[in-house]
Parts: structure tokens; sequence; C-alpha cells
């Protein structure tokens, strides 16, 4: 049995990688300051290896951090609108937690941090991990500067995610797929900007397959970055419209005006494919799953079912 300990296990990702690392009969011990809720835990209470601290990443100690095999840190404030809305948080939480955290670490313990492929932003070109990274938004930059932190330090890897997609129990809805599926079935309607930029998509579950990958082979992936996602994925926002309206009708209407949050490139996954990672759920399953979903599921309501 191994101990592990997710920070932000209580959101988007870390609820299904609590739930995968827990069916693995592995140990895990959640820190995260719920400023969502507990709810989304609720159903890892009966299970004896799991525990919760609840405590703001801000404030870690050596004594938070100590006995753990693995660190799966994914706490941090995560997009390109709450970085902008929160740009002095965005600093201390993403970067400066990042350096407390890998300060009070003993070398032997393993650390894997939750990255992203934001961090190429625009150029247009296909990227793997040996391109250096340009990021546009002050999200892409906070992940590249905490990324550069964890990589200092021996046992340590990174994971570039592409752009997740898919249901979760803590979900979030601004994530661009979800958000376009859940506009096109609810509101009917879809504004596209820049809707010829290139991204990569990964389901969420297939994003927590990669995680557990770690945990059972960490000799293949320390001391490494790895871009996580599959070739087969990389679609421009028009794709995903045509796609979206095999299965449901709506409005698609495309502005002039540029995307804030412009990402525009095509990511090459060669390197962990080696590894035998492979996506196993596709876009087009994704967005049938997402549908089914908002046909019940209303984000932000009293009335939403979790």
């Amino acid at each position: 049995m191994k101990k592990t300990l997710i920070t932000g296990g209580a959101g988007y990702k870390g609820t299904l990688l609590t739930e995968k690392i827990l069916s693995l009969g592995h140990e895990v011990r959640v820190i995260d300051n719920l400023m969502y809720g507990a709810e989304s835990l609720l159903g890892f209470a009966s299970n004896p290896n799991f525990s919760l601290v609840k405590k703001d990443i801000r404030n870690l100690t050596k004594k938070d951090v100590e006995g753990f095999d693995f660190i799966y840190h994914l706490a941090g404030i995560s997009g390109y609108p709450a970085c902008e809305a929160n740009p002095h948080s965005a600093q201390v939480i993403n970067v400066d937690s990042t350096q407390n955290l890998v300060d009070l670490l003993s070398p032997e313990q393993i650390l894997v941090y939750a990255s992203t492929t934001s961090m190429y932003g625009k150029s247009g070109l296909e990227q793997d991990e040996t391109a250096i990274p340009t990021p546009t938004s002050l999200y892409g930059i906070t992940k590249l500067e905490a990324e550069k932190i964890c990589m200092k330090r021996k046992n340590s890897v990174s994971l570039r995610f592409a752009t997740i997609f898919g249901p979760s129990r803590r979900m979030r809805c601004d994530l661009l797929l979800n958000d376009f599926v859940f506009k096109a079935v609810r509101e009917r309607n879809l504004v596209l900007f820049d809707s010829a930029s290139v991204r990569t998509f990964l389901h969420i579950k297939d994003a927590i397959n990669a995680y557990a990958m770690v945990l059972d082979r960490p000799e293949k992936f320390i001391n490494n970055i790895f871009n996580v996602g599959d070739n087969r994925y990389n679609y421009s926002k028009q794709d995903l419209v045509k796609i979206i309206a095999k299965y449901a009708q709506f409005e698609a209407v495309q502005s002039k005006l540029d995307d804030l949050d412009r990402r525009d490139f095509v990511i090459n996954f060669d390197k962990i494919n080696k590894l035998d990672f492979m996506a196993s759920i596709s876009v087009d399953e994704g967005i049938q799953e997402l549908i089914r979903l908002y046909s019940w599921y209303t984000p932000y309501s009293p009335y939403s079912i979790i």
C-alpha cells in the first residue's frame, strides 16, 4: 500500500483521482480548503484508507506532508478568467505555495505536478516537450513558473495536460468543451472567438489514468516532463461545433473579436504514448456524455444534482 497526498483533492480532477487511487488499494489523504464544499468527497467517508485535512495550500507545514510516498499537487487557481480576476492570489497560490510545498518535501518523496499545455500559447506549431513554452495568459505564466520550481528537485514529474473535458464529482463547466456543450444544450446558442484556433482535448478519466501510471511505474516518469493527451484529438473550435451539432440543435455565431485566452497549437504526445498511454474516450463520446449530463444538471443552481 502506498501513501498518497493530493492537494486540491476536492476539485474537478482531484475527486476522481482520489477515487482511482483508493480503488487501487492505496491510502489517500486530501488537503483542500473546501471552498466549493465537501460534497464531492462524501462517497469516500466510509473508506478507512481515506482522510481529509481542511487547509489552504498557502498554509502547509512540514507535518502536513510527512510520511507520504507520493504527493499529487493539483491545488491552485485554474484557468484564464480566475487568474485574471485574482492576479495576486494566482501568484501566491500557484507559484509561492508551490515553492513552499517543494521546500517541505524530503528528497525521496515523489512529487507529481499538475501542469498544462496552456503554456504553449498561440504559436500555431506542433509542440513537444522540448519546445520553449510561450504562455500568453497569467494562468499559463504561473503554471510554468510553478513547473520550473518542481522540476528543480529530484523525484519530480510534471504532467502537461491537454484541455480536459467530461463529468466529475465536482463539475467544472468553464472548461472549453464542457462550456460549449452546456451552451449548445441549455442556451442553444454558441459564440465562437478565433474559431480556427486548435488545441488538444482529453477526457478527465484518461487524465486520471495518466496520474495512476506514475503511481504504478514511477521509474518511467520521475525527473521528466510529459505532454499528456493523444495525437488524434487535436481539434479546432469549428471542428467541435460540427461534432456537437450531430447530437444537439443550436446556433453557432462567429465573433469578429479576438479570444482573450487564445491558444493555437498542435501538441505532440509521442513521449507518453511510448509508455503505452492512449486516450480511451474520444471527443465524440465525451460530447454525448456531456449532453446527457446537461439534460438534468444545471450548474450553480440550488437545485443542481451533484
